[in-house]
């Protein structure tokens, strides 16, 4: 059985723990990070939608740090909005706040009906760099 190599963010464990998920698996030079919603440190959402972006970015780039990773190592990018078609273009903006420079990484985005209180999360696979794959 393969013993999976999980990344925590600090302060973040009993929220996943809770849940039942990991926020991240390393696995041959690669990170598979779950999906990050803007939520608060008690798990509650951020109430406005581009505070709730920003706060994803915010919690997807702790995991990043703490496997030694920026969002620049990110190779593939999942979005999810609720309600697309109406948010989207507000969603999108805050998103280029995060992106950095070409080349970008690969993006899907996919609308939802439904994200557990939340309206948007944000799924990457990022490249682990040289010293943090071993």
């Amino acid at each position: 059985m393969t013993v999976r190599d999980v990344v925590f963010p600090p302060g973040r464990q009993a929220l996943y723990e809770r849940n039942r998920y990991s926020p991240a698996i390393r696995s041959n030079g690669l990170l598979f990070v779950s999906g990050q919603v803007g939520s608060r440190e008690d798990g509650s959402p951020e109430p406005e939608l581009k505070a709730q972006v920003r706060r994803a970015f915010d919690n997807l780039n702790a995991i990043l740090h703490e496997a030694g990773c920026t969002f620049d190592d990110v190779i593939d990018v999942t979005v999810f909005m609720v309600d697309p078609q109406v948010r989207f273009e507000e969603i999108w903006g805050v998103v280029q706040e995060f992106w950095g420079q070409a080349p970008y990484p690969t993006v899907t985005a996919v609308g939802v009906t439904w994200l557990y209180g939340y309206d948007f999360e944000i799924k990457v696979i990022a490249k682990l760099p040289e010293r943090a794959a071993a």
